[in-house]
């Protein structure tokens, strides 16, 4: 049964319908207060009474029945508490019927969802600054689907510009083939390092790498054999990181790809009077949005990113017709968003609206940030590595015998990187530590794993169970049932709101539910419905915990 939707019939208030009024209910804080609770504040001014007033009318004309038991009234909120026996018994089937499609839906209605993500540079180091945008957008691709979303995963590669024509430079005055065949990224990232520092004493390095980049442009075999040499490099390369973070695309259309595409846009504004010229470079004014004017080409004629961006949207509604187009990256490009959404608007683009830029905080280690020019970078194989290595050692001293340890480790350790990202609301600036990442006390990736495998043991301990009627119920064995009714909603609101980390406190949620109900309630050995139903429930939390973090990109392991 659909709860929210058999309460929200039975209300009746002015302007709206039973969805809507089944989209404004909520679950408390405390189970005390009730399964369910509607706040009446929003409505105060349309019904132009006082919320306590509102919810007492309420639930004075609301009538209780075999599903609400009972309707009670806190400051401004309209609490409903429900037949907790037969919804315990209506959840946890529903759970174990649906198993891995538990929480999905057809809500998407097969619309696209474009999503824009991790975006990484060729020729450059994969670091720990790309895992952000890498396990969000990752994350977001696996949720959308989850809710019937057509998903189109997009690397927009940064393939384009002048720092390939520095690599080039740097590739023919220090560069060895078979020492680049072997380093791949860390040996180029060598010699672009060394290009900056030798640039610093002879600028007349930069001439000659935007001379390079020019030969690019206009098809210089040898130039352009480079560069697709750097590309495949890179590509391979990260393709390594990808698997194993659990991230996949549809696409790899980079900057590259819009070269004969961005012609078209600047014809549109110029036809459309957008385009006006200052000192020589081609803008649109923006000041009246109260934004710095958009830069379209440069006093040489030379493209920006909003030109390419620009094309590139064009490109995405034309080719995938998208419902909503997803750009994820960090929260110092809010800018430059708000600056082409605003352009292309101004262009009568109507689905501008449909453009959103999810943005998220800094990633950086705790002994500082990183620069690429400089060479002080934190590969993310390099943590991934020391993550599954350390995950290996905890796992040998607190169980030597367990079997799989090597794999176990790969999912410990790898989850627990992905964790570090997805954890905390996306805006917030992280600061990794391994430590903290991979204790297994508290609210960590580890901690819910180990949940996982410890649902897992109970169950292969149990054995088969039969039939069960939830007669009574503990507080602890409630706790669990509410928050697996509750999943449905929270991938929901995950997916509107753009944040995985709903997910991620959800996965610790349940686990921390599991955990008391383990140790306050006999399982195995308690009378025979009851055990029944202890175990029903296990397999229930387990088959969510595993849905949970697979949206994610996290794997739970059978045994810890």
């Amino acid at each position: 049964m659909n709860y929210k939707k058999h309460i929200a019939e039975k209300l009746s208030i002015e302007n709206l319908n039973a969805e809507e009024i089944a989209a404004m209910l909520e679950v408390p804080p405390q189970s005390d207060m009730g399964d369910y609770a509607l706040p009446c504040f929003k409505l105060a001014k349309t019904l132009r009474k006082a919320p306590p007033a509102i919810a007492e009318e309420l639930k004075n004309s609301f009538v209780p029945d075999g599903v609400v038991c009972g309707v009670s009234v806190a400051g401004g909120y309209l609490n409903f508490r429900i037949n907790r026996l037969r919804y315990a018994e209506e959840t946890v089937k529903e759970v174990l019927e649906k198993g891995a499609r538990y929480g999905a839906s057809e809500e998407g209605g097969g619309r696209t969802i474009c999503i824009d993500y991790s975006s990484i540079n060729i020729a450059k180091p994969f670091h720990i600054g790309h895992l952000s945008t890498t396990v969000i957008g990752g994350a977001l691709y696996k949720i959308f689907s989850f809710l019937g979303y057509k998903t189109v995963g997009i690397n927009h590669l940064g393939d384009y510009g002048t720092q390939f024509g520095k690599l080039i430079v740097a590739y023919k005055r220090w560069g060895d083939k078979e020492k680049i065949e072997k380093g791949k990224l860390r040996e180029l990232l060598k010699i672009y390092v060394k290009f900056h520092e030798e640039a610093e004493k002879h600028p007349e390095l930069e001439d000659e790498a935007r001379r390079y980049f020019k030969l690019i442009e206009d098809g210089d075999e040898e130039s352009v054999a480079l560069f697709d040499w750097f590309k495949e490099l890179t590509l391979k390369e990260v393709d390594k990181v990808y698997k194993r973070l659990n991230v996949t695309f549809d696409s790899y259309a980079g900057e590259s790809f819009y070269n004969d595409k961005m012609q078209p846009v600047i014809d549109e504004l110029k036809e459309k009077g957008l385009l006006r010229y200052s000192d020589g470079a081609a803008i649109v004014d923006l000041e009246e949005y109260g934004m710095p004017p958009c830069l379209i080409l440069k006093k040489d004629g030379s493209s920006l990113y909003a030109t390419r961006d620009m094309a590139a949207a064009v490109y995405r509604k034309n080719t995938y017709d998208f419902y909503k187009c997803l750009y994820v990256t960090a929260y110092q490009q809010d800018l430059h968003f708000r600056q082409f959404f605003k352009v292309l608007e101004l262009m009568g683009k109507e689905w501008a609206k449909d453009l959103v830029h999810v943005s998220y905080g800094m990633v950086s280690m705790e002994d500082g940030s990183m620069s690429t020019r400089s060479g002080k970078v934190v590969f993310l194989e390099d943590v991934l590595d020391k993550c599954v290595e350390k995950a290996a050692r905890i796992i040998e001293e607190k169980n030597e015998t367990l079997e799989n340890k090597a794999d176990v480790a790969r999912q410990v350790g790898t989850g627990a990187v992905i964790f570090s990202a997805l954890y905390n609301n996306k805006i917030k600036d992280i600061v990794f530590s391994y430590d903290k990442v991979l204790n297994f006390d508290g609210e960590t990736c580890p901690y819910v794993q180990y949940t996982g495998a410890r649902c897992n043991s109970v169950l292969k301990k149990g054995g088969d169970f039969g039939g069960f009627t939830v007669k009574s119920l503990t507080e602890e064995e409630y706790a669990v049932v509410a928050l697996l009714g509750a999943f449905p909603d929270v991938v929901k609101e995950a997916g509107e709101k753009y944040e995985p980390s709903f997910v991620t406190r959800y996965a610790v949620d349940l686990a921390k539910a599991y955990n008391k109900f383990y140790i306050a309630d006999k399982i195995i050995g308690s009378e025979e419905n009851v055990k029944n139903f202890r175990l029903a429930l296990t397999k229930a939390a387990h088959t969510v915990l595993k849905t949970a973090f697979g949206l994610l990109g996290i794997e739970i392991p059978d045994q810890m």
